[in-house]
């Protein structure tokens, strides 16, 4: 028996000694290194920037890396690379800061830090994409804690890769014995799904008039409700110095809930709600800014300097992870009347010791940077702003078999309230040199008007065609809108008429214009391009057109209300000036409309109450010719231009309308761009262009940009390096070639592919045992028979024997590969890297320990190109 006991004891040590080559996945990470980040050996801490807390979490330590601030309110920021490639969730904070050293930090999550050094001035920007505020820390200011089961989602395919830190120093007077400072903020992140998602709510004005003196302006700002249920836990304010105090609410049944107030001249970090707040469909956010422009001498209007007010107010909610929408934004006003019956709290200053009242984040630095002629609208980036930007590329989608519809030239397209694509096409007519004659009079009415179906609606995914209308009504088709009631707005430059058709209305509900007759006066057009309907006052907004330079505006029933626009002048193009307005797009979050001016090459936007010019966004990359545009809710300006010149490129853009600023540019893979005449975008980032010379329309779709592999370090070019490649093996009393190492490392990452289960694991572990130990059993029942009363002290002599040969001469460890290399039967390659000789491996694997559960919010309830 005492023979068995052995054998079973040797099973159970080659059992321990398989377990160590299987170690938790997330075990490398305790190896990290960063091999382009060291800190300051003055620095107090943990110098290894990831930790393993068990199986699943791990804790990410975001730290400056020495820095010694040598003028008041410096701000440094410095980034991190997230070690993992797949999905994970922020689940604490821990701020590792003294307020006798920092004012406040603030953390980011994005893709493409502004720079690549170890650290740098904030000046430069935080992030060149789209940036989200995380975490927010400041002096007299409470931490941010998350609800349990609440989590921020970074990596996998949407997530952001890289945090950035920004700290501001106040007071440098604490650095006048020149230490190094590596304050930051640890960070306790899962790889278990979490089953709500937390996110940021924007609630922003963007069209404020403070005028120089005036003792009390509100800044008014409230939306409608239309998503899943959320429920909110913390809010932060932010103005410059002019605010006096923010509020925000929820109003429900004309019943006003708080959900924040505060003043934004004291610390701005992220502060709790203090009684739960959810927020469900129909309800209305509401919030005030309330200023002043007393000791100002000029107005004051939003912007982002110092000399500029901004009134913003940050919701961090959490949803259902199947429902969860990471970022929303609010800039409309949708019922100022509402505000009569905002709670007077909202007009009462919140009194502000002046020792406590902070320097707004910088902005008093800045001053507003002129850009070159290729954008009119870029300013320095600023963490204000960076909501704004997007982290995603567009790419054909290559397998949607729309591209191969027979169609005619394809002139408009849209989408209808289902979201099904509708393309507007000419059928067997085409637009020559011969359809018109000087006075662009259609000379083929002839031909009659085209007798196939000229409006398809197209299932997005399959491109079936669903329903079909439009049969001898027209003889050029051009643009194409449909309204918030699912009605077709067509345009006919060969009529010069605005058609308004039902979906199942066999004629038009409206016509405007005369048939065949150009004009251009209140009752006429000449070739009129595009047509645009306000989805609240139901004003429509035709462009007019190739032989007239105006946009012409009229009620829902046809009745003309204004027009605005004249003929490009000699010389550089003036604001309000066309030369073919071409396509449409109305931008109701800020109140405009904006016009593809084709060929002058820009897009303008205009005031849609008054016709007021507001702004430009014209790029070199436009070239000499821009076709169409088209806006997506979220501050998303999507276009296409022409290839008039030599050298120019054809493609489509993606803008930050805010900045005007390109985010990505994209061409199509199959086929190739001719004369891309309409562009219209889905609010998931779905972009389809029509080319009327191709006869095609194409798909694309958004996905996640590649990382940047290569980064600069202090001048050296290097090229970044995935976590789980820099496994450090410390092999204390043995240590092994840089080889071995290499090979050992290699294995590891074998091991903790994220592919690999737990359970399959297991189960390869078993198997083997399970045969061992029916060999040693049945080797027990053969020494039984054949020595009979000294297999006990045979078989204890064997397991000496086998013992010896695992353990290895003079070694206190297991060495597998040793001991299958004594039987000739056995192969050594593969075993020696699990030699655990002098390794201390298994030392401070479990270090580090849970963070304690502090949480603030509730838990949650259950010719010119003439085409």
């Amino acid at each position: 028996m005492a023979g068995l006991i052995n054998n079973l004891l040797i099973l159970l040590l080659v059992f321990q000694n398989s377990c160590l080559g299987f170690r938790n996945p997330l075990s490398v990470f305790k190896r990290y290194k960063d091999t382009t980040r060291s800190l300051s050996s003055e620095c107090l801490g943990n110098n290894r920037p990831v930790i393993s807390l068990g199986l699943t979490d791990f804790a990410l330590d975001i730290r400056m890396p020495g820095v010694t601030p040598k003028q008041s309110d410096t701000y440094l920021c410095m980034s991190l690379h997230l070690p993992v490639d797949e999905e994970a969730y922020v689940v604490d904070f821990r701020p590792q800061a003294s307020m006798d050293t920092v004012h406040h930090m603030l953390l980011f999550g994005c893709n493409i830090p502004s720079s690549t050094e170890n650290y740098w001035d904030c000046d430069e920007g935080t992030c060149t994409d789209k940036s989200n505020i995380l975490y927010a820390w400041a002096r007299n200011a409470p931490p941010t804690r998350l609800p349990k089961g609440v989590g921020f989602k970074v990596g996998g395919e949407t997530g952001s890769k890289y945090f950035v830190l920004q700290v501001h120093y106040g007071d440098v007077s604490a650095f006048r014995d020149k230490h190094k400072d590596c304050s930051g903020v640890t960070l306790h992140l899962t790889h278990q799904r979490q089953p709500l998602i937390a996110g940021m709510y924007l609630m922003m004005s963007v069209n404020t008039v403070i005028p120089p003196g005036e003792k009390v302006v509100d800044a008014d700002i409230a939306c409608h409700y239309q998503k899943y249920p959320m429920h909110l836990f913390a809010y932060r304010v932010h103005t410059h110095r002019l605010g006096k105090v923010v509020s925000g609410y929820r109003v429900r049944n004309g019943q006003w809930t708080l959900i924040g107030r505060q003043s934004p001249q004291l610390p701005q970090a992220f502060y709790p709600v203090e009684h739960p707040v959810d927020i469900n469909f129909g309800d209305t956010l509401a919030a005030r800014c309330l200023f002043t422009g007393e000791g100002r001498t000029t107005e004051t209007h939003i912007g982002g300097t110092a000399s500029d007010e901004m009134c913003n107010f940050y919701i961090m909610y959490y949803m259902e992870a199947k429902h969860a929408v990471s970022y929303m934004t609010c800039t409309q006003n949708i019922n100022p009347d509402m505000f009569r019956n905002i709670p007077q709290e909202a007009n009462i200053p919140i009194p502000v010791k002046s020792d406590m009242i902070m320097m707004t984040h910088g902005h008093h630095h800045e001053e507003t940077k002129k850009t070159d002629d290729d954008s009119s609208l870029k300013q320095p980036k600023r963490e204000e702003e960076e909501v704004l930007d997007q982290d995603f590329h567009i790419e054909e989608a290559v397998d949607w078999p729309g591209v191969n519809l027979k169609l005619g030239q394809v002139s408009g397209l849209a989408l209808d309230p289902k979201n099904n694509l509708v393309i507007f096409h000419r059928g067997d007519h085409v637009w020559d040199g011969n359809s018109f004659d000087s006075s662009f009079v259609y000379q083929q009415r002839g031909l009659g008007p085209i007798e196939q179906n000229t409006i398809l609606v197209i299932d997005p995914s399959n491109a079936d065609v669903l329903d079909s209308t439009g049969k001898n009504l027209f003889y050029l088709p051009h643009g194409l809108s449909i309204d918030k009631d699912g009605n077709y707005w067509v345009t006919d430059v060969a009529l010069h008429q605005v058609f308004k058709l039902g979906v199942h209305d066999k004629e038009p509900l409206l016509i405007l214009g005369r048939s065949l007759q150009p004009g251009s006066d209140k009752n006429h057009f000449c070739q009129p391009t595009d047509v645009a309907v306000d989805p609240v006052t139901g004003n429509v907004y035709v462009s007019d057109g190739y032989c007239n330079s105006r946009i012409v505006v009229f009620s829902p029933n046809g009745m003309f209300i204004m027009q605005w626009g004249e003929e490009t002048s000699v010389g550089k193009a003036k604001p309000g000036q066309f030369q073919i307005p071409h396509s449409l797009t109305l931008v109701p979050e800020f109140g405009q409309l904006c016009v593809a001016d084709r060929e002058n090459g820009r897009i303008q936007c205009f005031r849609s109450e008054t016709g007021e010019f507001t702004r430009e966004i014209k790029h070199k990359l436009f070239g000499g010719e821009l076709f169409a545009i088209s806006y997506i809710p979220g501050g998303l300006l999507f276009a296409v231009n022409g290839m008039p010149y030599p050298g120019d490129i054809v493609q489509g853009f993606v803008m930050n309308f805010s900045t005007g600023e390109i985010i990505d540019t994209f061409i199509p893979i199959r086929k190739s761009f001719e004369m891309p005449h309409d562009i219209v975008a889905s609010e998931d980032k779905t972009v389809y262009i029509g080319d009327a010379h191709a006869k095609t329309v194409w798909k694309f779709t958004s996905t996640e940009k590649m990382e940047h592999r290569s980064v600069k370090k202090a001048g050296i070019e290097v090229q970044e390096i995935k976590a789980e490649t820099v496994i450090e093996a410390r092999l204390k009393n043995k240590p092994v070639s840089t080889d071995s190492q290499k090979k050992w490392e290699k294995h590891m990452v074998e091991q903790a592919s994220p592919g690999i289960s737990f359970v399959l694991i297991t189960t390869l572990l078993i198997i083997p045992i399970v045969v061992l130990l029916a060999i040693a059993v049945f080797i027990r029942w053969r020494k039984t028979r054949v020595y009979g009363a000294d297999a006990d002290h045979k078989l204890e002599s064997s397991s000496g024997r086998i013992l010896g040969r695992l353990q290895g001469k003079g070694s206190g460890g297991l060495n597998l590969g040793n001991f299958f290399a004594s039987h000739k039967s056995y192969s050594r390659k593969g075993f020696d890297r699990l030699s655990t000789e002098g390794s201390d491996q298994e030392k401070d694997e479990d270090d580090g320990t849970d963070s304690e559960e502090e949480y603030s919010a509730p838990p949650p309830p259950p010719v010119s190109s003439s085409s």
